[in-house]
């Protein structure tokens, strides 16, 4: 007789509680109440890191690296303050499927031992700890990728683009959470829970790298490991206060992340970092693994080099209010007229930007998402007979009930390419090099609410790289009120609504950061992080 779904489900909560290193657990009488919202803070009070610790974990990857190569930290007084923190984030937004202390550690004492001995580090990454979504293979370890079926499958080999982030120094330290599907913007399945976001407990730390969200966002690392494929990088990022880079498909290694639609090459997903304090770090997340040449193990992945490009004030950034189809509820354009007048005010040219299509895009992504109807999703369902959750079911609900033909796929290919040529010339045409928009129409769902991502998919089907970081602000009780305009507004039509009226005031979304998201164009990464660099230092002040 087969075991219950549940029952199987148990190996994947096991495999977590054993691996949380009980030592550096807060009793649960000094834990914040459950009706707590806001507990990014926490750390702090905690009182089990040390004023070292918390100056550590406050620091980015650059700076950790720079600490470490001057012999001012050891890589494993890093790696401990980062595991002791994650362990904290653990307790309170349920973010990690297993930690990996003990491996973390010996890494980081082997690092020690070579800068010791030699006097050099290893590489751009040496010390830095690195949270990694769950489905990304480590040898080995169990790769469910929020699966039942497959919580006893073990990964042969390490992914990849792991395997260049370890030999450029970098430390694996806690993997996290992922959504049932991977295909929605929450962080919920039926092997480890759900997912909550620091900043505010009631809202969703975005999906489907959603445990790489609340890591970052909760500084459980300096930088983190995600894919996307319609917003799973840049969602997280916002909703929490991070940064993440989508960068232009085939640049990065894919090999060894785990889905259940292998060989699906007319919408590429992409592994992409995560940081918790700077753009810099989601460049030399990028810089580290590309100077590694991945093409010449994938070979499927584009040979460019990594560029080193310079940030230029002369650019033309154009903002996108609204792309045409659903309206950003006011602290997203709050944000938004604030970033137009700081950069205005730095020099840089501003435009605005009319959206061109953009429910088009949704119709050929939407379509391609599961392109035969769902069916091996359903498959690894069904083998196990774990319940479908509530979002998984509305992302299956958009896509084809029956497969594709081979000929309405080819159709779907040629209406991509053809919208890609389109928006790249209007792009050249109005003279825009970047275009600044929301990631989502609000700072973050309400758990079980993500309906919307095409504020973020667009650019997948598009396939233009795109960084997500904080405005510097956060959604305020009395600035964001709904206006007389707001309460007037007459919706396009039904989406529309259904989004709208989950604004009913900003005590829905209290305590969340605002984010905002800069696209460049088709392969133009390395510009486009120099850029959203450049940008985020303006937005929140940064002396140069």
């Amino acid at each position: 007789m087969s075991s219950t779904w549940e029952q199987q489900a148990q190996t994947a909560k096991d495999i977590l509680q054993d691996s949380i290193p009980k030592q550096w657990l807060v009793p649960a009488h000094q834990l914040p109440s459950a009706d707590e919202k806001d507990i990014e803070g926490f750390a702090r009070k905690s009182g089990l890191l040390s004023e070292k610790e918390l100056a550590i974990t406050d620091l980015s990857a650059t700076s950790l690296v720079q600490e470490m190569g001057a012999g001012k930290l050891k890589a494993e007084e890093v790696v401990v303050a980062f595991l002791k923190r994650s362990v904290i984030g653990q307790q309170l937004v349920n973010f990690a499927t297993e930690f990996l202390t003990d491996r973390a550690i010996a890494r980081a004492k082997e690092l020690d031992e070579y800068f010791e001995r030699t006097g050099k580090l290893v590489g751009p990454l040496h010390g830095v700890p690195i949270s990694v979504k769950e489905h990304i293979g480590i040898k080995g370890l169990a790769c469910n990728a929020g699966y039942v079926a497959w919580v006893h499958d073990i990964a042969t080999e390490d992914a990849l683009l792991l395997q260049c982030l370890e030999k450029a120094g970098a430390v694996f330290h806690v993997r996290t959470n992922q959504p049932q599907s991977l295909m929605h913007l929450c962080c919920s399945n039926n092997l480890t829970g759900t997912t909550l976001n620091p900043y505010n407990r009631t809202l969703s730390p975005g999906g489907s790298s959603g445990g790489e969200g609340a890591s970052t966002g909760f500084k459980c690392a300096p930088l983190g490991v995600g894919t996307d494929i319609g917003g799973s990088i840049r969602a997280p990022a916002a909703f929490c206060g991070s940064y993440g880079f989508r960068p232009t498909a085939l640049r990065n290694p894919m090999a060894g992340a785990k889905a259940p639609e292998p060989g699906h090459e007319s919408i590429r997903g992409v592994i992409g970092p995560l940081a918790s304090q700077s753009v810099e770090d989601l460049d030399l997340f990028q810089r580290a693994v590309i100077d590694q040449a991945p093409w010449d193990t994938e070979t499927s992945l584009a040979p460019v080099p990594w560029k080193r490009v310079t940030p230029k004030k002369d650019m033309t950034v154009a903002i996108m209010w609204d792309d045409g189809c659903v309206r950003p509820h006011p602290p997203v354009t709050r944000a938004l007229k604030d970033a137009k007048s700081k950069l205005q005010a730095a020099g840089i040219n501003v435009v605005d930007w009319e959206p061109y299509k953009h429910k088009h895009g949704w119709d050929i992504i939407s379509a391609m998402y599961f392109p035969d109807g769902a069916a091996s999703q359903h498959t690894l369902i069904n083998e196990t007979g774990e319940p479908i959750l509530p979002l998984t079911a509305w992302a299956f609900a958009y896509s084809n009930p029956t497969p594709l033909t081979v000929a309405q796929a080819w159709s779907l290919n040629v209406q991509r390419d053809t919208y890609r040529d389109e928006y790249h010339a209007l792009m050249k045409s109005r003279g825009v090099d970047f275009i600044l928009c929301p990631t989502y129409p609000g700072v973050a769902s309400v758990l079980g609410e993500s309906e919307y991502w095409n504020y973020t998919a667009v650019w997948n089907i598009l396939d233009q790289p795109a960084a997500v970081f904080p405005s510097g602000l956060k959604v305020d009780l009395e600035l964001d009120r709904l206006s007389a305009e707001d309460e007037a507004y007459v919706p396009r039509g039904e989406v529309d609504e259904r989004e709208w009226k989950k604004y009913t005031g900003p005590e829905r979304y209290q305590g969340a950061p605002i984010a905002v998201q800069l696209v460049g164009k088709h392969f133009a990464d390395e510009e486009t992080l120099a850029a959203a660099g450049l940008v985020s230092g303006i937005l929140l002040g940064e002396k140069k």
